[in-house]
């Protein structure tokens, strides 16, 4: 799978609100962080907890991508979305770093 595809897949299962598949395109000790910041999650772990969290509160949580371009490793998504019909709303930039296979780092500039 290449960079696009995997980040392609990790977006489709968020917005499917699959754990699961969602996690298992994050490698073991990728990191999330505030782009030129603060790491918001250290590890798979860290990053199935953030969002079982965030769906349990926002069941209808869901983004749309805006646009998306992609060089080597990196792919680059701006991200558009909501917590719910009623919101509040959202919007990132996400820039993810792809190695081996997963994806190893985000950085989100919000």
């Amino acid at each position: 799978m290449s960079p696009v595809e995997l980040v392609q897949a990790q977006f489709d299962a968020y917005n499917a609100q699959n754990l699961d598949l969602m996690c298992s395109f994050y490698a073991e000790d990728c990191i999330v962080a505030d782009l030129n910041g603060v790491i918001t999650q250290n590890g798979r772990a860290a990053i199935r907890e953030r969002y079982a969290k965030t769906w349990a509160q926002y069941p209808k949580n869901h983004a749309r991508l805006v646009n998306r371009m992609s060089h080597g490793d990196i792919v680059v998504d701006h991200e558009q979305g909501e917590r719910g019909p009623d919101g509040p709303s959202f919007e990132a930039i996400c820039i993810y770093t792809v190695k081996n296979g997963l994806i190893a780092g985000v950085d989100f500039a919000k």
